[in-house]
């Protein structure tokens, strides 16, 4: 069975960092695109980035400049690396990927999610 598991998360002041993981497990082939996305309390899921297979990335305007989001093949992994950390990036954060097995199968799943909180 495919998962995905993110972990990572914590709570930090304002201008702080974090980094996220997103680790893949199970008989995974190929690990196509992978978007980070958040959801604070009372508010919908907002993408926050996302990675290419090629490892072209793209970021959504809040968090320009301040996240990277990166990729490792050989771990089967993708990081979110997030620095000065505001208030208002606290969320729980998933991440989603498309992956391929070895017998050939497609997942687009989600990992359970990582409490990211930013005290001011």
């Amino acid at each position: 069975q495919v998962r995905l598991v993110e972990s990572g998360g914590g709570l930090v002041q304002t201008g702080g960092s974090l980094r996220l993981s997103c680790a893949a497990s199970g008989n995974i082939f190929r690990i196509a695109n992978v978007g980070w996305y958040r959801q604070a309390p009372g508010k919908s899921r907002e993408w926050v980035a996302s990675i290419s297979r090629s490892s072209t990335t793209t970021y959504a305007d809040s968090v320009k400049g301040r996240f990277t989001i990166s990729r490792d093949d050989a771990k089967n992994t993708v990081y979110l690396q997030m620095n000065s950390l505001e208030p208002e990036d606290t969320a729980v954060y998933s991440c989603n990927g498309q992956i391929v097995t070895s017998e050939n199968r497609y997942y687009n799943i989600w990992g359970q999610g990582t409490q990211v909180t930013v005290s001011s």
